[in-house]
C-alpha cells in the first residue's frame, strides 16, 4: 500500500516502499537543465534552418547565373544576326531580286550638303 510522509521538504511523492521527498535544490537544478536542453535544441533548429537558407540562396544563385549565361548567348547571336540583317550586300540583293530595283545612272543621283 502507498504511504505519504511529508519531512518539511516542498513536495511528497507517492510510492510504494515509503515517501521520497525532492528538495528544492534538484527542482531548481533539473529547471535549469531542461531550459538548456531546450535552448541547445532551440539553437540546433536555427543553425540547422540557417543552413538551409544559405543552400537554398546558393541554388537560386547558380540558377540565376545559368539563366543569365544564356540570356548573353543569345544576344551575341542576336547581335550577329542583325549584322547579316543590316549588310548593305543583303539589302542590295533584295531590292534588285525582289523588288525589282536597279542602281540609279549617275545623272539620276542628287548629292544634297
Amino acid at each position: 500500500m502507498a504511504k505519504t510522509a511529508n519531512l518539511g521538504a516542498d513536495r511528497t511523492l507517492w510510492i510504494e516502499g515509503g515517501p521520497k521527498v525532492r528538495s528544492v535544490s534538484q527542482k531548481g537544478s533539473l529547471l535549469f537543465l531542461t531550459l538548456f536542453l531546450l535552448f541547445l535544441i532551440g539553437g540546433a533548429l536555427v543553425y540547422v534552418w540557417s543552413r538551409i537558407q544559405v543552400i537554398q540562396a546558393g541554388y537560386e544563385i547558380s540558377n540565376a547565373m545559368k539563366a543569365g549565361r544564356g540570356l548573353v548567348e543569345e544576344n551575341k547571336k542576336l547581335r550577329v544576326e542583325m549584322a547579316t540583317l543590316k549588310s548593305y550586300a543583303r539589302i542590295e540583293k533584295l531590292a534588285t531580286d525582289e523588288l525589282g530595283m536597279s542602281k540609279p545612272r549617275p545623272d539620276q543621283v542628287i548629292i544634297i550638303r
